[in-house]
């Protein structure tokens, strides 16, 4: 089932300064047969079947901009989504493969990337080279190896803007200590396919679409531990549909109401900034991110050329192109081959000819990516050239937006250093589960039960890969502040016990009301509106002065204290009786299962086999 990113809630024009860099959109969009080449390769790329001038369509609700460039080769456009069998829609449905489609977002080949100056330190210059995580990791190291003189320039091309454009009441709190004192660090990866310098218009065309909103196409949280051994990354689908927060535009004050349907989750973008995006990861997934970075992914493809390739596989000769111009001409034969330039960024960027031609199957080729050349980078510091080196610094920090906690070369570098301490065995690469979304069968949304899981173990420091030391549970203190008398303790029990393959249990919020109730909570009431989705038994409480009733609650039915969580999307003392407690009158709280859902496609890091699915439409012999 092939899927296309939307604009939502219309489009307004983001002007900010003239190199301001966005993210390369071909990531997304295959645009043009690669072998042609674009930005510092010269050459066209093309979204669309055929020649022509693009279009972009714009509906009262999501809608796409998938434009085209001259060239063959590409995703749907001209505002029309794609079907699950792979092929174009319209908005009602329609088979549009075979519409022409005009100039695009994408060339090939050159482009941003990031490295440092000779500045007489060798050992230095190594060190960049030894060891990164991901795109996030290649970029700071290459930075680190900046020669002193060159320090203060490389500070001003970097960009900053602010990491949190949400209300206070949406923000997840900040992560918790382990026993040594160390806290984990979260970092939001942004892919932009903004068209608003002549750079980025030279890679991806679109003449239309320079200035306009960008779109945050690619997302992907990386969590290092607390203590530094082991990395996980969530990737979010573009194609998600999710609620988004109120967020603010910090430039223009304006302000953007919290959405009251489900959106794309590419759309937050586009409302006052990397923040907003941001604010939307940390409401839906209650982790607090501690940074974000927004970059051009040309840079990527031009360290695949410094290192001389990253070797990527395929289980066939695959062809990425078809007669209607799907496709961005990738073209391989079947085995492990060595791709650098435009070859790299057209295998990212490849939906049709990957397992079923849709953005998960591309996101599935990302991660094997950017995990080949992690191990390259570690095995083959080739880079020595001082020239070279000083370009790759120039280029990335130009194509690089952070938050102002790392508007720093310095403050990269000190990020660097902690990243390269993960070995590849640790690294794990994985999807955020999700599901068809009821509301359009072209989009996903989370996976209510495992994707709760995968952020949980994020939010708990717990590894994705399974492999921590025994961890001593930590016993939560009572509250110091003395609870109120029962009778005196207001609760609102509401029903959670809905699940993904069960219904809710009817009038389970007032039959645990009604058990309160005899237990002497007598301002204990059923909260009748219509019930949630909750897998564990949970009490929630809006500020500290009311956490010892919580707890005084949690003591009298038997839920652990783990389980009373501070929340301001409540207003006082609030009881979801979840998936766990469908039954009866006495909560017996199951073993926790702390492993990574099947659903989440996990990839680690030291994999060297893994090989791409071709979809039997896109081989050749």
């Amino acid at each position: 089932m092939a899927r296309s990113g939307v604009r939502g809630e219309g489009a307004r024009p983001r002007v900010r300064q003239a190199d301001d860099l966005g993210w390369d959109d071909s990531l997304y969009d295959e645009s043009g047969d690669p072998t042609d080449g674009g930005g510092a390769s010269g050459g066209r790329g093309g979204d669309a079947a055929g020649e022509g001038s693009g279009s972009t369509s714009r509906d009262s609700g999501p809608a796409s901009r998938e434009s085209g460039s001259s060239g063959t080769g590409g995703d749907s456009a001209d505002g029309r989504g794609a079907g699950r069998d792979g092929r174009p829609v319209d908005k009602d449905g329609d088979d549009a493969s075979a519409e022409p489609r005009g100039q695009g977002r994408h060339g090939g080949g050159g482009g941003r990337r990031r490295g440092g100056v000779d500045g007489g330190h060798p050992r230095r210059r190594r060190r960049i080279l030894r060891w990164s995580a991901s795109v996030l990791a290649l970029l700071i190291l290459g930075t680190a190896g900046a020669g002193y003189l060159y320090y203060q320039h490389l500070n001003d091309n970097i960009k900053k803007d602010d990491l949190n454009l949400g209300d206070e009441k949406d923000r997840a709190a900040k992560s918790k200590a382990n026993a040594a004192g160390q806290t984990p660090l979260n970092i939001l990866l942004i892919g932009s396919d903004a068209r608003d310098t002549k750079e980025n218009q030279s890679l991806g065309g679109a003449k239309e679409t320079f200035g306009g909103t960008p779109l945050a196409d690619v997302q992907m949280l990386l969590h290092l531990s607390a203590d530094r051994s082991n990395m996980s990354v969530i990737s979010m689908p573009r194609d998600t549909l999710l609620k988004m927060p109120k967020c603010t535009d910090p430039d223009t004050k304006k302000v953007y109401p919290a959405t009251v349907g489900l959106v794309m989750t590419n759309t937050s973008l586009g409302r006052g900034g990397p923040g907003c995006t941001v604010a939307t990861w940390e409401k839906l997934t209650k982790i607090h991110i501690d940074h974000f970075m927004k970059i051009d992914f040309s840079g990527v493809v031009s360290m695949a050329d410094a290192i001389g390739g990253v070797p990527v596989c395929v289980d066939a000769n695959v062809y990425s192109k078809d007669s209607q111009g799907h496709g961005s001409g990738l073209k391989l034969k079947k085995g492990t081959t060595p791709v650098k330039g435009t070859q790299a960024l057209a295998w990212l960027r490849t939906r049709y000819g990957f397992e079923d031609n849709t953005d998960i199957g591309r996101t599935k080729a990302q991660h094997q990516y950017m995990n080949s050349m992690v191990r390259q980078l570690r095995e083959n510091a080739t880079i020595s050239n001082p020239g070279k080196l000083r370009s790759l610094a120039e280029t990335a920090t130009k194509a690089l937006t952070v938050d102002k906690g790392l508007g720093s070369v310095l403050k990269l570098y000190d990020l660097g250093n902690e990243l390269k301490k993960v070995e590849p065995k640790r690294i794990t690469m994985t999807t955020m589960p999700w599901q068809w979304a009821v509301s359009d069968s072209n989009r996903v949304e989370p996976k209510p039960v495992e994707a709760e899981q995968l952020f949980r173990l994020v939010r708990e420091d717990i590894a994705l890969d399974g492999k921590d030391k025994k961890k001593t549970a930590t016993a939560v203190k009572a509250s110091t502040d003395p609870a109120a008398a029962d009778d005196q303790i207001g609760v609102t029990v509401q029903n959670g016990t809905r699940t993904a393959a069960l219904g809710p249990v009817g009038g389970r919020a007032r039959t645990v009301s009604q058990l309160l109730v005899g237990k002497g909570f007598t301002k204990a009431e059923a909260d009748t509106s219509a019930a949630t989705a909750e897998e564990t038994t949970v009490i929630r409480y809006p500020s500290a002065d009311l956490q010892g009733d919580a707890q005084a609650v949690a003591k009298a039915l038997g839920v652990p204290l783990s389980a009373v969580k501070k929340s301001t999307d409540v207003s006082g003392v609030t009881l979801v009786v979840g998936a766990d407690w469908r039954e009866g009158t006495s909560y017996k709280a199951k073993a926790q299962d702390n492993t990574t859902p099947e659903s989440a496609d996990v990839l680690n890091g030291a994999k060297t086999d893994a090989c791409m699915h071709v979809n039997k439409d896109y081989t050749w012999s």
